[in-house]
Formats: C-alpha cells, sequence, structure tokens
C-alpha cells in the first residue's frame, strides 16, 4: 500500500460521487473513496491504466489538457470494468502543492442520463403537457428558422459539440462532401472528412484546429487543408472554426468552409506557367549571352578561304553532309579552321535558324563540365544559386559543336551519349527530363582510335560520333592558298585597326610561303596582325624569326618532329615575351597565339618552359619577336 496523505483521504471521503486521487508520475492512485472502490474495484495503490485500455491514449491527451488549463472534463475516456467498456464522464483538476498529483472524479454516463431523464420527466409533468407543447413547438420553428438560413448559405456549414460529434450540416456541406445528413451527424466527423493530409499523413484529431477551438476556446482561419468527399476523392478548403457556447459553457464549434479546389488548380496552372516562362527566359537569356560572345569572338576568318585541291574536297564534303542531321566528325590539326567547317556546316544546314552551340571540351573545369551540359536547378549542388539550362538544351533545334571532344571527362561522356541517344536532357538536382533534338558535330585536334585504345574516350561514344568523317589539312600542305589567305586576314587585322592596310611585297609573300607554319591558319592570322601593328611604311613588315632558326625549319626534303617541337616551344616564349607572361585574357599570350588558355599552360609544362627565358632580354631573342 502506498502512503497516502490524511488530506487526500478526507478529500476524496467527502466528495459523494466516486472519486480518487492520481499520481501521474508512477500511475498509481494514491485515494479513492468508497464510490469509485464500488465503482471500480479500485485500491490506493493500484495501477490506473489498468481500466483504461484502448482509451490510454485520448487519456493521455485529457491529462495534458488537465496540465495545461489546470482542470478539465472529457467524456471520450470509457474505463474497462471487468471486461466491459463503461462510459464515464471524468473532472479533473490538478492538486494544488503537488506536481505530480491529480483529483479525478468519475461520472457514470449512464447514471446521469437516468438522473436526467427523471428530472425532465418531473419538471415536464410539473409543467404539463401543454408548456411542454409550446417549447416543443418553439423549438421545432425555431430549428427550421435556423435551418432555412443554414441551407441557404453558399458555404458549406457544419457543427461539431464538445465531444466531436456533428450536430447539423447545411444543404451547401453536404453537396460539397457527398456525405447526407444521416451520414455525418451524432458522427465523429473528423475522421470521416478530415483524417488525413493530402500527401497521405495521418491527421490526428489532437492536431485539428477545429478541436483545438472547443478544446482551448480559439478562433481558427486556415486558407488551405483538405476534406475527403465520402467517394474517397479530396477536396481543397479554407474554413473558419469557432467556438460556440450554450448558456456561457463552452459546448463546440461551428466551421463555416468553402471549395476552393479549382481556384488551387488554377494557381498551379499559373505557378507552372510561370515557370515554363522563367525557364524560356532564363533559355533565352543563355542563348543571347551565347550568341554576344560568338559575335565578339575573335575568328581567323568568315569564310573558307582557299582553291587548292584540299579545300575543294572540304568544300564538297560540307555541301554533301550540311543537308542532313548526320553526325560530322571534324580532324586536324590545331589552327586548321575545324570550328570554321563546323560552322559552314551549320550555316548551310535547315538547322541555321537556330544558335550553333560551341562548347570547348578542354576548357572547361572536369567538375563543372556536367552542369556546362546539362544544366542545374536552384540548390542542385553548393553554389547553384539559380536554375540554369545547360549547352545541351541551348542547342535544342540547332547544332551542338564539341570542340575537343576527347578532353570530355569520363564520367560525363556515358551521360553525354545517353542524353544524345535518348533524345533528352535532365537537369542537375532535377528530375524531370526535357525533349532534345539537336545535330552533333564533334572535332579533335587527336587520332581518336588512340584514344579510345588508350581508355580515354568511350568506343561508343566514338562510333556513335564518327559518322561523316572530314579531314582539316594542315597549312603547309596547302600552301597554293597562303597568298589569298594573307589578303584576306590583312583586310579583317586593317580594318579593325582602323589603318590602311600595308601592300604585301613579292618577297614577303614568298616568306609566307616557305614558312612551315606548323600553328596553322590560326598562327598565319597572328603573324599578320602583328605585323600590321608595326608596319609603318606602306608595306608590310613580317617578323618570321631569325634567319638561322628559320634555316634549320625551312622546309626541306626531311624535317624532323625535333624541328617542329623546337619551332613550337620558341613560339610560345616569343608569345610569353611579348606579353609579359601574361597566358589568359584578354591580350593574353593564348588570344595571341589563338589557343585556349589551358593549352597554352599543358605546352608550357610539356617543353618545360622557365620564366627567366621570356623574361631575360638577350640579342638571339628580342622583345615582341614571334613565330
Amino acid at each position: 500500500m502506498l502512503d497516502t496523505p490524511p488530506l487526500h483521504d478526507s478529500l476524496v471521503a467527502t466528495v459523494p460521487e466516486a472519486a480518487l486521487v492520481l499520481d501521474t508520475a508512477t500511475d498509481r492512485i494514491v485515494a479513492a473513496n468508497a464510490a469509485a472502490r464500488r465503482m471500480l474495484g479500485a485500491a490506493p495503490g493500484a495501477v490506473f491504466s489498468d481500466w483504461l485500455g484502448r482509451a490510454l491514449p485520448r487519456f493521455i491527451v485529457f491529462m495534458e489538457e488537465t496540465d495545461h488549463r489546470g482542470e478539465a472534463w472529457t467524456r471520450d475516456v470509457d474505463l474497462l470494468v471487468a471486461g466491459e467498456a463503461l462510459p464515464c464522464e471524468l473532472r479533473a483538476r490538478r492538486i494544488a502543492g503537488s506536481a505530480s498529483h491529480v483529483f479525478i472524479m468519475l461520472l457514470d454516463l449512464a447514471e446521469l442520463e437516468r438522473r436526467a431523464q427523471m428530472v425532465e420527466t418531473v419538471r415536464l409533468h410539473r409543467a404539463g403537457i401543454e408548456e411542454w407543447k409550446r417549447a416543443h413547438d418553439f423549438f421545432a420553428e425555431l430549428e427550421r428558422q435556423n435551418q432555412l438560413i443554414l441551407n441557404a448559405a453558399g458555404e458549406g456549414i457544419y457543427g461539431v459539440n464538445a465531444e466531436g460529434k456533428t450536430t447539423f450540416v447545411n444543404r451547401a456541406a453536404q453537396e460539397m462532401l457527398g456525405w447526407t445528413t444521416e451520414d455525418l451527424l451524432g458522427k465523429p466527423i473528423h475522421d470521416m472528412i478530415h483524417h488525413h493530409h493530402l500527401d497521405g499523413e495521418v491527421y490526428h484529431a489532437h492536431d485539428c484546429p477545429i478541436y483545438r477551438s472547443f478544446r482551448f476556446e480559439q478562433v481558427n482561419r486556415i486558407e488551405d487543408e483538405v476534406f475527403w468527399r465520402k467517394d474517397g476523392r479530396p477536396i481543397r478548403v479554407e474554413y473558419v472554426s469557432t467556438p460556440i457556447y450554450d448558456q456561457q459553457v463552452l459546448a463546440g464549434a461551428v466551421v463555416i468552409f468553402r471549395d476552393i479546389t479549382e481556384r488551387k488548380e488554377n494557381e498551379k496552372r499559373l505557378h507552372d506557367a510561370l515557370e515554363e516562362i522563367a525557364s524560356l527566359r532564363d533559355r533565352l537569356e543563355q542563348e543571347n549571352a551565347y550568341l554576344q560572345e560568338a559575335i565578339t569572338t575573335e575568328r581567323a576568318h568568315h569564310d573558307i578561304i582557299g582553291t587548292s585541291p584540299a579545300v575543294r574536297q572540304l568544300l564538297t564534303r560540307v555541301e554533301l553532309v550540311a543537308g542532313t542531321d548526320a553526325t560530322v566528325l571534324i580532324s586536324g590539326e590545331a589552327g586548321t579552321g575545324k570550328a570554321l567547317v563546323a560552322h559552314a556546316i551549320h550555316n548551310a544546314s535547315p538547322r541555321r535558324r537556330r544558335p550553333l552551340i560551341h562548347v570547348r571540351c578542354g576548357s572547361v573545369a572536369p567538375g563543372a563540365m556536367e552542369a556546362e551540359l546539362f544544366g542545374q536547378i536552384r540548390g542542385a549542388y553548393p553554389g547553384a544559386l539559380r536554375d540554369k539550362p545547360g549547352k545541351l538544351e541551348l542547342a535544342h533545334g540547332g547544332t551542338l559543336f564539341l570542340d575537343d571532344v576527347e578532353e570530355l571527362p569520363a564520367e560525363v561522356q556515358g551521360q553525354l551519349l545517353r542524353a544524345l541517344q535518348e533524345r533528352e536532357v535532365t537537369r542537375l538536382g532535377d528530375t524531370r527530363s526535357r525533349s532534345l533534338d539537336v545535330r552533333v558535330i564533334a572535332a579533335s585536334t587527336k587520332p581518336l582510335e588512340k584514344e579510345v585504345a588508350a581508355g580515354r574516350l568511350r568506343e561508343d561514344l566514338y562510333l556513335w560520333l564518327n559518322v561523316f568523317p572530314i579531314l582539316c589539312h594542315p597549312l603547309r600542305e596547302k600552301k597554293e592558298d597562303i597568298p589569298a589567305l594573307a589578303t584576306h586576314l590583312l583586310g579583317l587585322a586593317s580594318k579593325r585597326m582602323n589603318r590602311r592596310p600595308p601592300v604585301i611585297t613579292q618577297h614577303v609573300m614568298q616568306r609566307l610561303m616557305d614558312y612551315p607554319w606548323p600553328g596553322n591558319v590560326r598562327e598565319l592570322r597572328n603573324v599578320i596582325e602583328r605585323a600590321t601593328i608595326v608596319s609603318q611604311g606602306g608595306k608590310l613588315i613580317v617578323d618570321l624569326g631569325e634567319p638561322g632558326t628559320r634555316s634549320r625549319s625551312a622546309p626541306g626534303p626531311i624535317r624532323t618532329e625535333a624541328d617542329l617541337e623546337a619551332e613550337m616551344r620558341r613560339t610560345l616564349v616569343d608569345c610569353l615575351r611579348e606579353t609579359g607572361g601574361k597566358v589568359s585574357g584578354t591580350s593574353g599570350a593564348a588570344e595571341l597565339m589563338g589557343i585556349p588558355a589551358t593549352t597554352f599552360y599543358s605546352r608550357i609544362r610539356k617543353f618545360g618552359i622557365k620564366p627567366e627565358e621570356w623574361q631575360i632580354t638577350t640579342p638571339d631573342s628580342p622583345p615582341g619577336t614571334g613565330a
């Protein structure tokens, strides 16, 4: 037995109804009067939850309400007595000065009902039949008038009592919910129309704002929730839940709601349309930025210049493939005009009204290439602050030009091939795929068969790209085109610098034709531009390096790889000397030579060029000398 304070014993003993003191910390009865013992068979020290069964969760909620308000009552908790559910009204009050002791009075609802009927019978007998009839007619008329008002309302209206059971439902609510009055009256309406959230998560009654209205006397306005129709379909609703009183006693709540399903669907359609507009705006902005960049990018020339057999063969192959959607693989040394050929194919194709998107595979960091190609959505990875379409999306309807395709990271090659084969692309972080209609042109300066054999290029990607190969011959194999090219490039450079074009003398032209041009047309362009800058006397002055060096690298019957590499190394040093060591950016050595900065850096490492080689001016290598 528990030690019971005498105050608790005297407290419960004076109560005529069944009463007990419960220690909520130990779930044991501290004191119980005779009526409680008769009702439950309970004695001090007994575990109170043994009489709760499945009503234990509702009793816990009841205790939380008691903690919150200091006192509470409920009829939701039925007690198990001799294996039978006993409907009770529990009234509880927190005992002052105790952290866990609660005074609970147990009222048998069946006994209360019998007493109420007896009282009402006695009253009616005393008042007489006429008084009863007058009261009946009065309330019937009042109910009829109220029903007329409720049924005339366009919003759904229903009421719940303090037990959460439905007391009335107007016609609009029945039409919106599909439930009839017979279905709902006297039933716990939350369990019928408000039992789950839209995502399928269970909606517990103790979390429901409607129940909070009469539990805590609050007016709750909810702008977006879901009610469930009788046929199982959800409707989106907004509602106001207001507590109602019967002679200053909280009796329940009235709920006024309206169906906003159509409005929410319209809002969703509008939201989707705005997202689509934003996506198209982003795409157009990216396309515009790309096209502006393409317009301002300095190119060697705007047309394919030359009449040599190599150029005529090249033009023939361009004409053959331009009108088709076939994938083209362009190969050739750096500076031979592969990008120019790609533009020529695109401009002669049915896709010319859409952009040609140039992807320089070697100029993007490996970790950024995936976002560069496929795009991103906001939050896809740290630093992704906005939605952004990738180059594949920008090329939709047009042409995708993969320059230096062998530089693609291995982990991206498979994703790219899958996107091109399935003709759809998914942005990083997104789950939606977008249709893709692109024509692919790829270019490489290396023999791709060797790249495949070395494992740097996927064989299936190589086979997919190698549909129609085109070879761009180096300038040393088509020297008869040098006069036309030099004249054309001189005109472009002079116009850009706002100068009168100097004259190319026969001697200078012969020197240009005798030079081996390891950098091909790109190197020729750079030489012409430098010559345009330094030529002041009306004649073009070309500096192709020191005589001794030229004789070693002059064309002859035998020209070794070492000669070409020595020529390339000297050109790199000259470019660094001319730019003061600046490689990337405007007026950098990479731009001067017409190659990506990453390629320039890799060649510096390859040839082991030291800063002192271009920082120190020697008689053999004067400043500004270029090859």
